[in-house]
């Protein structure tokens, strides 16, 4: 199971307090989907895209994006480590996109094909740990933890 989530809270300027609230029902929905093993659980932090041309073109300021990102990220790498899951940091490949303008398609905001390769070799190999463990069990202390 994996969790996305948080680049339309911070492009659309909510608070990271909405965020967090937000984000710890959404990783209540992902562990019980996965079973209510957290361990299941895989978060991607969240690309950054003030790096795209489309950014710069918007006359977004990149540091500033940058800022909150780096922000909203924090409070998910902490709620995934209230409960078990797993994060994985694919910010800094996403960040290569400033100098690297293959990592981005055409729209000049998404990002292509190579980019979702570089993610994806970070993701893989959490991935296989977190589906092939055999001794996972349900933890529903950790489901309840993060409705508190």
């Amino acid at each position: 199971m994996t969790l996305l989530i948080g680049v339309n809270n911070q492009y659309r300027g909510r608070s990271v307090d909405e965020y967090r609230t937000q984000f710890r029902a959404l990783l209540v929905r992902a562990v019980e989907f996965g079973g209510a093993v957290a361990s299941r659980v895989i978060v991607v932090s969240i690309p950054d895209w003030g790096v795209t041309p489309f950014a710069r073109k918007s006359g977004r300021d990149g540091k500033t994006i940058a800022i909150e990102i780096d922000a909203l990220n924090a409070i998910a790498r902490d709620e995934v480590a209230r409960v078990g899951a797993h994060f994985v940091d694919v910010t800094p490949v996403s960040r290569r996109a400033k100098g690297e303008p293959e990592l981005i398609v055409g729209d000049e905001l998404h990002p292509s094909a190579s980019m979702y390769e570089l993610w994806t070799r970070l993701v893989l190999p959490v991935a296989v740990e977190a589906v092939g463990r055999s001794d996972a069990a349900p933890d529903g202390e950790a489901v309840q933890s993060l409705r508190r």
